[in-house]
C-alpha cells in the first residue's frame, strides 16, 4: 500500500475518532460542540491566513455568505451528533448518523443537483441505498435477549431518533448547501473549479469556521442553556476534538488534490470513519454488546461500507 492510499485512509481514522475523543474528553454536548468548534476554527484561521490568502483565492462576498451558513448547518449536526452519542452510545450512534448521511446525500445528489444523468446510475444508486438501508436496520436491531438490561432495549426511543434526523440533518445541508449555489448560480462555475475545486473548498473553511463558532455559541445559550458553563474545562479539552475533526478534513483536501487519489477515492475511503467509531465504541470505551448483537452490528457494518463505496464511485456509471 503507497504513501497516497495511507494518507487517503487517515480522514476516516480521524473522523472516526471524534466520537472517541469526545467522549474520553468529557463534558456535556454543549460543551463538547463548543470545543470541537473552536478546534476547527483554529484550523481554519491557519488555512485562510496561512494559506488562502497568500495565494490569491477568491474570498469575494458569496464565499463568505457559503461558508458562514454552511458552518451554521455544520454545528446543528455535531450538537445532535453529541446528544445521539450522549443517549446511544458512540458505537450505534456513528453508522446510524453515517448511513443516514450517505442515503441523504446520494438522494439529494441525484435529484436536487441532477448529478445521476441515467437510468443506470438510478440502478445502480438506489441498490447501494438499500444495501446502506439494510445495513442500518442490522446495526439498529435492538437486543431481545431475556437477560438484555433495561438501559440496551431503550437505546432507541423518540429523542434519539429526533437527535439522529438533526444530526443528518445538519450535515447534509453542510454538504449540500455549496454545491447547490453553485447550481443556482450563485458561485460561478470559474469560482467553484478553480484548483480542480481545491481553491474553493480552502477558501470556504475560514468563513465556515467562523459560522460554527457563532452557531456554537448560540445553541450552547439559547438551545442548551449551558451559557455559564460553556467554556469550563471540558470545552477546552475538547478543542482536541476539534484537532482530530480538522486533521481529517486537512487530509481529505490533500488525498482529493492528489492525482494518485483524486475526489472519489478519497471520498469513498472517508466512509470508512463508520468502522473506526463503531468498533472504537465497543472496544474502547467498552459499549457492551451481545453476541447476537456483534454478528448484526459486523453485517450492518459491512453492507454499510459497501453501498457506500458503490455510492461514491457512482460517477463511473455515467
Amino acid at each position: 500500500m503507497n504513501i497516497a492510499i495511507l494518507m487517503a485512509l487517515l480522514p476516516a481514522i480521524f473522523w472516526g475518532s471524534v466520537g472517541l475523543v469526545s467522549a474520553k474528553m468529557g463534558g456535556t454536548p454543549a460543551q463538547q460542540t463548543i470545543g470541537i468548534s473552536f478546534g476547527t476554527m483554529i484550523f481554519g484561521m491557519i488555512v485562510m491566513f496561512g494559506y488562502a490568502i497568500p495565494h490569491g483565492f477568491y474570498l469575494g462576498p458569496e464565499i463568505w455568505v457559503t461558508g458562514f451558513f454552511s458552518g451554521l448547518f455544520w454545528v446543528i449536526g455535531i450538537s445532535a451528533l453529541f446528544m445521539l452519542f450522549q443517549r446511544m452510545g458512540v458505537s450505534l450512534g456513528v453508522p446510524l448518523s453515517t448511513g443516514g448521511q450517505v442515503v441523504m446525500n446520494a438522494l439529494l445528489a441525484a435529484t436536487l443537483l441532477g448529478e445521476w444523468t441515467n437510468l443506470t446510475m438510478w440502478l445502480v444508486g438506489l441498490f447501494s441505498i438499500l444495501l446502506v438501508v439494510a445495513g442500518v436496520v442490522l446495526i439498529s436491531r435492538p437486543e431481545k435477549d431475556e437477560n438484555a438490561t433495561e438501559k440496551q432495549e431503550s437505546r432507541i426511543d423518540s429523542k434519539s431518533i429526533l437527535y439522529l434526523l438533526l444530526a443528518v440533518g445538519g450535515f447534509v445541508l453542510y454538504f449540500i448547501l455549496p454545491n447547490y449555489l453553485a447550481k443556482l448560480g450563485y458561485i460561478s462555475n470559474s469560482v467553484k473549479t478553480a484548483g480542480d475545486g481545491l481553491n474553493f473548498t480552502l477558501a470556504i473553511l475560514g468563513p465556515q469556521s467562523i459560522g460554527q463558532v457563532i452557531g456554537a455559541i448560540l445553541i450552547t445559550v439559547f438551545v442548551f442553556r449551558e451559557g455559564k458553563t460553556m467554556f469550563a474545562k471540558p470545552s477546552w479539552r475538547n478543542l482536541l476534538t476539534g484537532l482530530f475533526q480538522a486533521l481529517g478534513n486537512l487530509f481529505m483536501f490533500l488525498s482529493a488534490a492528489n492525482p494518485a487519489v483524486g475526489q472519489t477515492i478519497a471520498t469513498t475511503l472517508s466512509q470508512l470513519n463508520i468502522i473506526v467509531g463503531t468498533f472504537g465504541g465497543i472496544y474502547l470505551l467498552n459499549e457492551k454488546k451481545s453476541p447476537r448483537q456483534m454478528k448484526a452490528i459486523i453485517a450492518g457494518t459491512i453492507l454499510v461500507v459497501v453501498g457506500a463505496i458503490i455510492i461514491g464511485n457512482i460517477h463511473a456509471f455515467a
